[in-house]
């Protein structure tokens, strides 16, 4: 049985649930996406215990900096998101676009040298766990529309917003 802490945050972006093991990160999204946060989570690490409130204020910390326009408050916390050597890849690539700015899948899939492989880097975007950290949400279609989130499109385009309105 795995233990993992877990709490909620409540931002001005909405209320966030979290899941940390070891101190690093392995599951953070909106409250009201928690069951399918589990069910990943049961899938990933079998059974789990929960623990509330164990981890941090850093990141408790880090999402209200964010949250309050301060966009780069996010990038040195520490992410454990499994997945595939190649999911990787591109959750680590996602984490190098710069706040405020947003990119396509067939990039990410060139700058994984994967070139061919838009619908694998969609399908590893939609698997991310770790919502906001790894910004998932700054990936857009080739044709300049948001495209699939989790979280549902209106967080998306609120979230690329609220970046853009304090980024650079």
């Amino acid at each position: 049985m795995t233990s993992l802490d877990t709490g909620t945050i409540a931002t001005p972006l909405g209320r966030f649930t979290w899941f940390a093991r070891d101190r690093r990160l392995v599951a953070l999204g909106f409250a009201d996406r928690r069951a399918a946060m589990m069910r990943r989570l049961e899938r990933r690490f079998g059974d789990v215990r929960l623990r509330r409130g164990r981890t941090s204020r850093g990141l408790a910390a880090a999402l209200e900096s964010y949250a309050r326009g301060r966009t780069s408050a996010l990038d040195r916390l520490a992410v454990d998101a499994g997945g595939t050597p190649f999911q990787s890849y591109v959750w680590r690539a996602l984490r190098g676009i710069p706040a405020g700015e947003t990119t396509t899948y067939a990039a990410i899939a060139k700058r994984v040298g994967r070139p061919t492989a838009v619908r694998a880097v969609g399908a590893a975007n939609a698997a991310n766990p770790v919502a906001v950290v790894v910004p998932c949400h700054r990936v857009i279609g080739t044709d300049g529309k948001l495209h699939g989130y989790a979280g549902g499109l209106a967080r998306k385009r609120r979230l690329l917003d609220h970046e853009r309105r304090h980024s650079g």
